[in-house]
Formats: structure tokens, sequence, C-alpha cells
């Protein structure tokens, strides 16, 4: 037993400010068979398209009076083995814009390199579902080698004139984590906006639930996400992995955000508004996620897009 709980000391000692960033994209197939979502019929497609644009009118008195300063709502959920996260959100973004970016996997990699844990995102290879190769490292500047190297399957499920959704699946991942997707839908609004859902969810086995405790114990123990619990006869900030879900969840939303809000930019002008963008977006949130000032994200980012490009 000492020596299991030495191994996951150690596990969690060099994953602690890598791992919630793992827990949200760490899709890796390790050497598993990814399954091919099947695309659903024209009927199907229909209902998904209505259902999201009647949750957009459920949700609309919590997106018009969201804490969050723009229309966004964010749950979480966790249950014994599981946590899943859901973000929905009107972009100020041309549906057809929207539509056309997100179905390809290299504007994934584009919004994904903005997170400050994201070290290089590259497409691999030409197979279908799409395979991104996703580098997971420290908050710090890494070289390559150091950080964890994640193959995602990549699918577009199905789109059409007003409705958008692509998944993203991995079997198993590191120190014990399945059954994990990201799944992202989208649909037109009047004015040109897009309703946006982005929704994430994983399973845990033991050592991985270990292993956060460890690092929620250590240098995660004051982090929160942003949802209201209630703790005894107090209210506070969710703690845990569900934490740890809506912070990254919020960071990957803002990411897309960023995506769409520079496209008007001249190309050559485009990287170094988003890391502004993103910055900026992430400081209206400073309790949940700051984690350095401005100068030391933006020289980072930049270097890593530069060998990301190489």
């Amino acid at each position: 037993m000492t020596s299991c709980w030495t191994s996951l000391r150690f596990s969690a000692a060099r994953l602690s400010s890598v791992l919630p960033s793992l827990l949200l994209v760490a899709l890796a197939t390790f050497n598993t068979v990814q399954a091919q979502v099947p695309a659903p019929s024209s009927a199907a497609a229909d209902v998904q398209a209505t259902a999201l644009v009647d949750k957009h009118q459920t949700l609309q008195s919590r997106l018009t009076s969201s804490p969050y300063g723009r229309p966004l709502v964010l749950d979480s959920l966790q249950s014994a083995s599981t946590v899943s996260g859901d973000v929905h959100a009107v972009l100020d973004a041309p549906f057809a814009t929207v539509s056309r970016a997100l179905q390809n996997p290299r504007v994934w990699c584009e919004i994904m390199i903005l997170h400050i844990n994201t070290k290089m995102c590259r497409v691999t290879g030409a197979a279908s579902p799409a395979m991104i190769r996703l580098n997971i490292g420290k908050k710090d500047e890494q070289h390559i080698e150091d950080t964890f190297a994640l193959d995602l399957a990549f699918q577009p499920v199905s789109s059409s004139a007003s409705h958008l959704r692509t998944r993203l699946d991995g079997a198993k991942g590191p120190l014990g984590t399945s059954n994990y997707v990201i799944e992202l839908a989208a649909a037109a609004l009047p004015g040109g906006k897009t309703f946006l859902h982005l929704r994430y969810a994983s399973r845990y086995g033991t050592a991985s639930q270990l292993a956060m405790q460890a690092y929620l114990a250590t240098v995660g123990r004051s982090k929160v996400g942003f949802s209201s619990v209630q703790q005894g006869q107090t209210s506070g900030l969710v703690g845990g992995l569900r934490g740890t879900a809506e912070r990254n969840t919020m960071r990957y939303y803002l990411a897309i955000e960023a995506y769409f809000a520079t496209l008007e930019k001249p190309a050559a002008q485009q990287f170094d508004s988003r890391l502004q963008y993103w910055f900026d977006a992430t400081e209206s949130y400073a309790r949940q996620l700051r984690e350095m000032d401005r100068e030391t994200y933006l020289t980072m980012k930049r270097k890593e897009y530069q060998r990301q490009a190489l």
C-alpha cells in the first residue's frame, strides 16, 4: 500500500500543473480504436437543430441576466465516477462562418493553442476521423519532449444550413481516465448570431481520482470554479473536480469566442489579436482563471505558436 501511495503521489506531483487541462482535453487513443459516430439522418439532424433552438428559448432569461458579463450559461455535474461541464452561449458571429470553421480540425488547433496548458497542436495524417495531436504541459514554458502527447479523434457529425454538431471521442486516457466526450453543437440565430453548446464529460478510475485528490489537497487547494454551492450554513464557489471542469470549459469557450472575434483582422494580426482577446476575457474571471501576467502569457504563446508552425 505504501509503495502504491508513493507512486500515486509521484504521479500527482508530476501532473499537478497539467492535470486540470488533461481532465478536459486528454482524449488520447492510447492504441485503442476510435469508432466513427454515424451521421444522423436528415430528419434526426432537423430534430437536433430544433432541440438546440428550443434550448436557447428555455435559457433566454439566464442568458440575458448572466453573471458572466456575456450571454453565457455554465453548468456542471459530478457523480461518483464522472464529471461533466456545459456551456450554452450566444456567439456574436454568423452561423455560416462558425459552421465552416469548426468543421476544420486545423481551426481547432488555432483555438486550442490559446489555452495556457496547450504547448502544441497539429493535425496528423489524412485519416477519417481526422486525428489531432495535442501536446499538454505546464503553465510555464516547456520543451515539447517534456509534455504529454495526446491523439484526438475529431469527427464532424452533422451539418446543415442552420445546425452543426462536431464531436471528439476518447475511449481511454491517462491515469485510469476513460469515456471522454467533447461535443459542440451550434444553431443559427437571428441577427447574424450563433447559439453554441459546448459539452464535456468523462469517467475516472481510482488512480485518477487519487491523483486529483492529491493535486487538490496541495497546489490546487485554492482553486475554485464558478458555480455557487452550499457549504454548511454558508454558500461558496465549487471546488474539486467540478471546479476544474468549469474552469477549463470556460477557458475553451473563451478561446472559441476569441477566434471568431478576430477573424476580420488582417491575417498577419489575427493570432496576436486572439491572444490579447483571450487574456482580457479570462481576466474578467481572475478569481478562477488568472495564472500569469499578460506579458508572460503573450511571450510564451508566441514562442509556442512559432514552434507549432514549423
